[in-house]
């Protein structure tokens, strides 16, 4: 039974900052709650005794540091292999832009839609069809000898939220759960009886 767990990067806003939708053409590093968050998630992996065996991040800053400080904490000495398919997606025109703005711009139905569907607001830069493609590859790449691994990926929100399709039932996926990640949580999917199944989403160590 292989095992996913998909993680999304800790902070990158302070608290007195306003936070801004960063996509994959800002390369921010992790505030000193976020390094925090990380550490929680390699203690979460010990403690619930799901220690990697292989772990892949983005090649953006923000995921690469908390993929290392997470795998610090579990004791384990992984590399971290960085694929350029798990690097957040383009937000176009509301790159960098607070809420309101995006919002603004886009409406709050098609916010709504984003964050529920996963349906793109217009003028991102985001092809629906090739992220999904990307995980159905790489899922199909690790379950192929189904013996037990446990696989780590930490990517950004954006990226995440199109992993559950590989069950081939997005939908009720999404009538289980927030499509959405936070910061420093994780998703954990399992391959069972010949298909994936997600077991909990969205767990904030």
């Amino acid at each position: 039974m292989t095992t996913l767990i998909i993680a999304r990067h800790g902070n990158t806003f302070g608290p007195n900052e306003t936070p801004t939708r960063v996509g994959g053409r800002t390369d921010l590093p992790l505030v000193a709650s976020g390094e925090d968050q990380a550490r929680k998630l390699g203690k979460y992996l010990k403690e619930n005794k799901l220690l990697p065996d292989v772990v892949y991040s983005a090649t953006l800053q923000r995921t690469q540091k908390t993929a290392q400080l997470a795998i610090q904490e579990t004791g384990l000495t992984n590399p971290i292999y960085p694929l350029d398919i798990f690097n957040e997606i383009d937000y176009g025109p509301d790159e960098n832009m607070p809420e309101d703005t995006v919002i603004a711009r886009v409406g709050e139905n098609a916010i709504k839609g984003w964050n529920e569907k996963a349906i793109v607001p217009e003028g991102w830069g985001v092809d629906p069809e090739e992220i999904i493609r990307n995980w159905q590859g790489f899922a199909d790449q690790i379950c192929a000898h189904d013996d037990g691994e446990i696989v780590l990926v930490v990517t950004s929100n954006g990226i995440a939220r199109f992993a559950p399709h590989i069950t081939g039932d997005f939908d009720g996926f999404a009538a289980r759960f927030p499509l959405k990640l936070s910061t420093g949580a994780l998703g954990i999917l399992k391959y069972e009886g010949g298909r994936w199944h997600v077991k909990d989403w969205n767990i904030r160590p």
